[in-house]
């Protein structure tokens, strides 16, 4: 969505005006009814998706027991009292409710004049002060991305695309875990000539490619330094010297270079799928600027820091409800170092200062340590906290859950290859005309779309079963089923010589009930974006963008457009309204938009 321009003044939410004819008028109706309602209680309570009974509806369960009066009787009261007003079309009691049905045409008239107006900015809020940093991915740079990884970088992606368009000033952030024992891993065989290789290594890293990219060419060794450390004590003690010298401060020349040149070759993958990041955190960095010993110092400090009889330093967490096992929390060695959790603080702390709102897209393995680092927190005094998005692992019906060290990933890159070659054949299937160029271009976005599409759509707090015939689906709940929609759209008016406006419209012609019914799905998307914004549940824009693209489909199939009388223009622009519409919500969820398809 473009935010390059201010949004224009007044409303930008097609339901604003409604909502504030019915929040006035139940608060006059309450007043002549004997019962006192004030305004904000009738708007936090007012369901603004009413259901099969209306636009909007008012539940009174709650409020009736606090006036005394029975639900149902109190609802038809306010209703028969209800002052008349053309925004709206019917209030009617059902129940213990009061709905409300918007005028088709006064909301066609508002809607479409927002979207056309607003444009690329449709679905937006205006600017606020507060700041937001989102970390995310920050897989170890080891070798390349597996899908189960790829879930945490779209999720976070998507997330800070919302966050923009609901008007808030967003750093994406990628923090690089360069002291661990994984990265050392690396930096242990890479530090060693091929030919001292230990066997078992060398024959699991051959089979090298031509051109090979970088995370997958320094990568190749780990799973196999993985197994071969678990059965060779001198090796494992090389790789625990060289993550103390990382931890002192002091790490090997290549150390750095060589999780860059890995870091690199991921966020090459990442790029294709438009996921890229405002800033890199290295994770040593807290060591060298001495923000960690100052948290050392005030964890030391803690009434419940402990000195174990080694001399490190661990934090009893019991009064903060972590499982019975990890009640006590190192956070010094008795050597001196730091741990990853301790170094998290120093991160978490800079953070905060920075930012107002902080948010952390984690897998649901790393649940615990998002809890101990709240404990912490509060150990060193800091009153805010970052907000956490748990998610749960990508599988594949083969292949179950994956893992680098195991060896048992699936590619991002092999995943994309195959998406591509997939997506090729349908573009074929369906346009032969095309140049080859277009083919290629065309499969490539329809390839990484389906891919986050269909990683997005399902709720972070639940697992995505990886299924080719659903992300590829040209028909069901997927990306290529969404463009395809963008695409339509863009050849109705490419053929109605209308890709670019003004589109003048009488909402009095736009009467058709899928037409009203279309219109009611493109007033939802500010409420949608900013819904999103609040909660993190990013799978609502993919739900919301799925819903334009149906409900399109059903108008196209019921309503002539360009062959039809006096609704022509009108309809024109409802068309060129969706089409706007739909691409915001691409653009949101990291999709291109396609005008051919």
């Amino acid at each position: 969505m473009d935010r390059s321009e201010a949004l224009p003044s007044g409303p930008t939410d097609p339901w604003d005006p409604i909502v504030k004819v019915v929040v006035a008028g139940l608060v006059a109706a309450a007043t002549e009814v004997g019962v006192a309602l004030p305004a904000e209680t009738v708007r936090a309570q007012l369901a603004l998706d009413g259901g099969p009974q209306g636009d909007l509806a008012l539940p009174l369960h709650r409020l009736a027991q606090v006036a005394g009066r029975p639900a149902n009787s109190l609802a038809a009261e306010l209703a028969a009292h209800f002052p008349p007003s053309p925004i709206l079309s019917s209030v009617v009691a059902t129940g213990a409710y009061v709905n409300f049905v918007a005028d088709s045409a006064r909301l066609t008239q508002e809607t479409l004049d927002l979207v056309l107006a607003h444009g690329g900015r449709y679905g937006s809020g205006p600017a606020l002060p507060e700041t937001a940093c989102v970390e995310h991915t920050s897989a170890n740079p080891t070798g390349p991305f597996h899908i189960g990884r790829v879930r945490n970088a779209i999720i976070g992606d998507t997330f800070a695309r919302i966050l923009r368009a609901s008007g808030v000033p967003v750093t994406t952030q990628y923090y690089i875990d360069d002291m661990g024992r994984q990265a050392a891993m690396i930096t242990w065989i890479w530090s060693k000539p091929r030919a001292e290789w230990p066997d078992p290594i060398r024959r699991a890293a051959e089979g090298e490619e031509v051109g090979e990219k970088p995370d997958r060419h320094r990568g190749r060794p780990y799973p196999a330094v993985s197994a071969y450390l678990k059965e060779h004590e001198e090796a494992r003690e090389e790789v625990a010297e060289l993550v103390r010298s990382l931890e002192s401060g002091e790490p090997p020349a290549r150390h750095r270079a060589l999780a860059q040149e890995i870091l690199d070759g991921m966020l090459a993958s990442l790029a294709r799928l438009s996921i890229s990041f405002d800033e890199f955190v290295w994770e040593s960095d807290f060591v060298k600027d001495g923000s960690v010993e100052r948290v050392l110092e005030r964890l030391r400090g803690s009434p419940h820091a402990v000195r174990e009889s080694n001399g490190a330093w661990a934090i009893d967490t019991t009064g903060y409800g972590l499982p019975k096992e990890s009640t006590r929390v190192v956070v010094q060695r008795g050597n001196g170092t730091s741990l990853y959790v301790t170094r998290d603080v120093a991160y978490h702390l800079q953070k905060l200062a920075r930012f107002g709102r902080v948010v952390d897209v984690l897998g649901q393995d790393h649940q615990l340590h998002a809890r101990t680092l709240d404990a912490l927190l509060t150990e060193v005094g800091e009153a805010r906290r970052p907000s956490f998005v748990i998610y749960q692992d990508i599988t594949v019906p083969e292949g179950g859950r994956m893992s680098t060290r195991g060896g048992s990933a699936v590619w991002l890159d092999h995943l994309l290859e195959e998406a591509v070659t997939r997506a090729r054949g349908e573009v074929l299937a369906r346009r032969e005309d095309l140049a080859e160029a277009d083919v290629d271009r065309i499969a490539e976005s329809v390839a990484t779309g389906a891919i986050r599409y269909h990683i997005v759509r399902v709720a972070p707090e639940k697992p995505v079963v990886f299924r080719w015939e659903d992300a590829l689906s040209f028909e069901g709940r997927s990306g290529p089923f969404v463009q395809y929609a963008y695409a339509r759209a863009s050849s109705v008016l490419r053929k109605g010589e209308a890709l670019r406006g003004p589109y003048p419209f009488d909402a009095r012609l736009l009467r058709d009930p899928e037409e009203a019914a279309l219109v009611r799905v493109l007033a939802r998307f500010p409420r949608v974006v900013a819904y999103a914004a609040r909660t993190a549940h990013v799978h609502a824009v993919a739900g919301y963008a799925h819903d334009v693209a149906d409900r399109f489909n059903r108008f196209y199939h019921a309503v002539p457009v360009l062959k039809s009388g006096e609704e022509r223009t009108s309809r024109i622009a409802l068309v060129a309204a969706v089409r706007q519409t739909l691409g915001n919500a691409l653009d949101l969820l990291g999709l291109a938009r396609l005008e051919a398809m």
